[in-house]
């Protein structure tokens, strides 16, 4: 069984760095729109002034020129378009010298590091590692190192006036989209040296630092187990755990992005984690203002369901299960995504599937049902799976009319329909006993939605040893019927009370094909049928549209009351060699007496009709059959109408059942191809027959099992 949708780690978002930089003061901005060529030449000039300062000592250099020139650079990289031009005006190579050019820390970095410079440097490589095919051409320029130094630089100037904080800043964000799903410079960033200075900085005084921080932290966690382990060995865990009920909404976001990167795929970790703990201001972090981080933690507290069996309960005692609920109603997508995915979890839990049910998690689940979200919809069928686990739960399921959603919504992948059909599997597995009586209980109510949604259910999902009780001795057929002759309808009510019938009769066998066997009670002489029409001992001759057809009384007395009483009683026909048959096609006529003669005939459609006409007339009531299933063969929308009065006039009442029938498996097309009134009309008059039909097979049911 699917444990839900593929949910699990989350990616880092890239840094879209959208907000500019203070410029120099008297900095004239590079132009950053223009002809590709007209910007590859404003990249070579700038590119060109910083290589020429780059190649002198820090002393020697023109640190307001040098930023200009920077942040040049910076604004040309902010429009995506100019990327490429920048990257091939070797941008690269003149700006990460920058990030390692000026003093170390035994000075004052505001002075000596040329903070404002290393702060534009990194603001360029993490616009440029936006375009992930520039990633490695960075990385291979030595970047790493010179922003993993920049980190270490001013992890001791964390407090305040913390200075430094905006290059740290925009080194990790840098950090974050070099190593955005790209697998081998997340391992660098380890190998760098670059998570200790990471982990330190979530304690910065800096609310920006700290959310940087572990926006890289998130990243480099995301598929990388070296990395995840060397981040919790490294300490991140309780300081993480304080950002959770940090106020600023960005740093409990990030911080719960972190932690769920670490512990899926990691049942230490996430023990852990738990164990420091996480769980309390995870739950907590459910009923945030901040969407994302609603989203992050209803995805991380399904994650810690499955940790160990206990777990699942603790979460709901805790308090998660209302929140969850209430996300399920909210207009962003993920985060409803994210809910039904914890609810899915939690509801593999016995003691949790009756609270999920109690605090009024069943409709919006089944509204989730006709999501046109695949990993929506598969996470509310798995949480709707768990809940139809418990037997207190499954009145209520029916109750709210969840049989006929999980019946009818149209499932957008595979494993959401095995879901579903497992679902409904325990559901008729768990309809019976106590639960049945339940059920059962409730068809006795005014409530008319009620009594359609138990009485429909329970026609798809009752077992064959209860169907009578329910539905004769129960007054569910009556209730069926009644719903599906109602005008005052909605039209789906009808729709599905017309599938439940059909259900049901196939359930009661009332839909096996039309009985075809000769009738036992009258001894048949089969001639064969080389004496079909032959004069060999014939001993009466009939007249058929002008043609003779010889006969053979024998066979014929033993075919039916209609030519027993024609020969052995008072009618003229008694003593007559030639008898007129008035009324009949020649053909009808001969394939009549084929089937006296031989027991069988071929039906085919251009006689069908004719024939029944005639089998009726003589009383043979084994060409009748063969009649009968040939005609239902042939019903359609267009002709079911009058195919019904031919089982009437002609007392064909297998036809006339398979009449009904097609008319409930074809509900919607009969609706669509006939007026309302003419459909209910016919519907009246098939139903009687129907029922008559049902309580005949039910009952013969019950008598053969006992």
């Amino acid at each position: 069984m699917s444990n839900g949708s593929d949910t699990g780690e989350r990616k880092g978002h890239k840094r879209k760095l959208a907000d500019a930089l203070t410029p120099p003061a008297g900095c004239s901005e590079a132009s950053t729109s223009g002809d590709p060529e007209s910007i590859l030449s404003q990249v070579c000039r700038l590119v060109e002034i910083i290589k020429s300062f780059t190649s002198r000592p820090p002393d020697n250099v023109d640190r307001l020129t040098l930023r200009r020139a920077a942040h040049g650079l910076a604004e040309l990289s902010k429009t995506e378009g100019n990327v490429d031009q920048v990257v091939a005006g070797g941008a690269v190579e003149a700006v990460v010298p920058l990030l390692t050019h000026f003093p170390g820390p035994d000075q004052d970095p505001l002075v000596a590091s040329g903070e404002e410079v290393e702060k534009e440097a990194c603001f360029i490589l993490g616009l440029l590692a936006i375009k992930q095919e520039h990633q490695h051409a960075i990385a291979d320029q030595v970047a790493l190192p010179g922003l993993v130094a920049l980190l270490k630089r001013y992890v001791p100037f964390m407090g305040p006036p913390n200075p430094g904080a905006s290059v740290v800043r925009r080194a990790a964000d840098a950090i974050t989209n070099l190593a955005h799903e790209n697998v081998s410079i997340k391992s660098r960033v380890r190998t760098e040296g670059g998570i200790p200075p990471l982990v330190a900085l979530l304690e910065s005084y800096d609310p920006k630092v700290q959310r940087a921080a572990a926006g890289a932290l998130r990243t480099l966690a995301f598929k990388n187990e070296d990395n995840k382990n060397q981040i919790v060995e490294c300490g991140a865990l309780p300081t993480l755990i304080h950002m959770l009920r940090a106020q600023d909404a960005g740093i409990h976001y990030e911080a719960v992005g972190v932690i769920g990167n670490l512990v899926h795929s990691s049942i230490h970790i996430k023990r852990t984690v738990l164990e420091e703990g996480a769980l309390q201001p995870v739950i907590g972090l459910l009923s945030s203002s901040c969407t994302e981080s609603q989203r992050e933690s209803a995805l991380l507290l399904g994650q810690f369901a499955t940790t160990e069996p206990d777990y699942k309960a603790k979460i709901v005692q805790r308090g998660a299960v209302p929140p969850l609920i209430e996300m399920l109603g909210s207009s962003d997508v993920q985060l409803k995504e994210m809910a039904a995915f914890a609810l899915g979890r939690l509801a593999q839990n016995s003691d949790n599937q009756a609270g999920v049910v109690q605090a009024g998690g069943l409709p919006p689940l089944l509204e989730l049902m006709a999501s046109r979200n695949g990993n929506l919809q598969h996470n509310a069928a798995f949480a709707l799976y768990g809940l139809a686990d418990n037997e207190d739960n499954i009145a209520a399921i029916v109750r709210e009319g969840g049989v006929q959603c999980l019946q009818d919504c149209e499932l957008l992948v595979q494993p959401s329909k095995d879901c579903v059909q497992k679902t409904l599997k325990r559901l008729e597995d768990k309809i019976q006993g106590k639960v049945l009586n339940q059920i059962m209980y409730s068809m006795n109510t005014a409530d008319r939605i009620m009594q359609h949604r138990t009485t429909t259910a329970l026609a798809r999902l009752g077992r064959e040893q209860d169907l009578k009780t329910i539905f004769i001795d129960r007054k569910g057929l009556d209730i069926l019927i009644s719903i599906l002759t109602d005008p005052t309808r909605d039209p789906t009510t009808l729709r599905e009370a017309a599938g439940a019938l059909f259900e049901l009769a196939k359930k009661a066998n009332a839909t096996a094909p039309i009985d075809c066997a000769p009738a036992p009670p009258t001894p048949q002489v089969y001639l064969g049928e080389q004496y079909v029409n032959n004069p060999t001992l014939s001993d009466v001759t009939f007249m058929v549209e002008g043609r003779k057809f010889h006969a053979h009384r024998i066979a014929l007395l033993a075919s039916s009351d209609t030519f027993r009483a024609m020969f052995d009683g008072h009618y003229k026909e008694k003593e007559a060699s030639t008898i007129p048959i008035p009324n009949i096609r020649f053909t009808v006529f001969e394939s009549m007496m084929r089937c006296i003669y031989t027991g069988s005939v071929e039906v085919t459609p251009d006689i069908a009709e004719e024939l029944l006409k005639a089998a009726d007339q003589y009383m043979l009531e084994g060409l009748k059959r063969l009649c009968e299933a040939a005609i239902s063969t042939g019903l359609c929308t267009n002709n079911l109408a009058s195919v019904h009065d031919l089982s009437e006039n002609y007392n064909a009442p297998q036809l006339a059942r398979r009449c009904v029938l097609y008319s409930l498996e074809h509900y919607e097309d009969m609706v669509a191809s006939c007026q309302s009134g003419n459909f209910a009309a016919l519907l009246h008059r098939m139903v009687p027959k129907l029922r008559e039909s049902l309580v005949e097979q039910l009952l013969k049911k019950e008598t053969a099992s006992v």
